[in-house]
């Protein structure tokens, strides 16, 4: 089982918890991708000519920015100049911008994961790049024979690779169910696991653990199972088995959110997000107090990976999904604690500009 917080819950037999406190920022966390990457550094390598070019040739914007800053302190080890300095620290408080003073807020709209996109922009580049570029020497050269079926080969393979990466990046609209008692699927992928806890250090009681394999053709983006409070972020580095081995939950790097629902019920819950072979980025853009609701986006694990959900084990507790189901992030019923309302509608989600957490 994966590690728990340092909390000391009785035993709880109904259906009300203690209150928890809020802990603080888990200090490995200086960014919201802990395992670092090519991709940040070459962005991060970017952001400082950005900047060299804004001071030097933009000085009346940089004003405009500066005078509609808010907050109180620099999260960044940089300048703080525009929205775009904040992307990798905004997990860490202090300045920000209201969304209509923010002119990169559309960027938290587009179909795709604003996480990814530097992922997105360098990988489709490459490969479509990569294909094109194979296509026209084979067309300049009038290749023929083996070479040319092995060029042809080597096209099509980089295509159907850069149509992977965009593919793996979308970021689909979701319906959220609404409902008391619900708790929704914080990624998409497919059913895997599912164990009883006879006591979980945390929820302080029974537990139910549901185990999520997320393949690089499913959406990478997790969503809130509930609405709640962040009351703890854990970073576990750790290995890179393959996310279907069961031991990849104890050994893999991790991510652990450890949150709270709101009053009268304060149940805990806990969402870890799992590196896999192949991904092996986790981006978690939330913060220890931060309040979101059900099916928000919170963040997102970069190319195959693993998801678990740990909530407390109660009397009306009903399992709506079983191993081997297809699940969808912030839109599939995991479960329902059926003392609570029974009626569940649903509610659109307009847009993917809940990413603004």
């Amino acid at each position: 089982m994966s590690s728990t917080s340092q909390h000391n819950h009785p035993e709880t037999s109904g259906t009300s918890y203690p209150l928890l406190n809020v802990e603080a920022m888990d200090p490995q966390l200086t960014t919201i991708q802990p395992g670092g990457g090519i991709i940040i550094n070459l962005e991060m390598l970017w952001g400082r000519w950005r900047r060299f070019w804004l001071k030097t040739f933009r000085r009346g914007y940089v004003q405009k920015m500066q005078s509609k800053r808010q907050g109180d302190f620099n999260p960044c080890p940089h300048e703080v100049l525009d929205p775009r300095d904040l992307k990798y620290h905004e997990n860490q408080g202090g300045y920000y911008w209201e969304t209509e003073d923010d002119p990169f807020a559309y960027r938290s709209r587009l179909p795709f994961a604003r996480e990814g996109l530097a992922e997105l922009i360098v990988l489709s580049t490459l490969f479509f790049g990569g294909a094109a570029l194979t296509a026209g020497l084979l067309l300049a050269n009038q290749a023929s024979g083996v070479i040319a079926i092995f060029g042809w080969l080597v096209a099509f393979v980089l295509l159907l690779l850069g149509l992977e990466i965009v593919w793996f990046f979308r970021n689909p609209n979701r319906k959220i169910p609404a409902g008391a008692g619900v708790i929704v699927s914080p990624a998409d992928g497919t059913f895997d696991t599912i164990e009883e806890i006879e006591h979980h250090e945390y929820i302080g009681g029974p537990a139910i653990e549901i185990g999520i394999f997320l393949s690089i053709f499913n959406v990478h983006i997790n969503r809130m199972p509930v609405a709640g409070k962040i009351i703890k972020l854990a970073y576990k580095p750790g290995k890179c088995l393959n996310a279907l081995r069961p031991e990849s939950t104890r050994e893999n790097e991790r991510l652990e959110v450890y949150l709270q629902m709101p009053a009268p019920t304060n149940r805990p819950m806990l969402v870890q997000q799992i590196t896999g072979a192949i991904a092996r980025r986790i981006v978690c853009r939330i913060k220890p107090g931060d309040e979101l609701t059900r099916g928000q986006q919170f963040g997102m694990i970069k190319l195959g990976s693993r998801t678990v959900i740990v909530f407390p084990k109660e009397p009306g507790l009903e399992i709506l999904t079983k191993p081997g189901d297809k699940l969808q992030a912030g839109s599939t019923i995991l479960a329902k604690y059926t003392g609570a309302a029974e009626q569940v509608s649903t509610t659109g989600e307009a847009s993917n500009d809940d990413k603004e957490a």
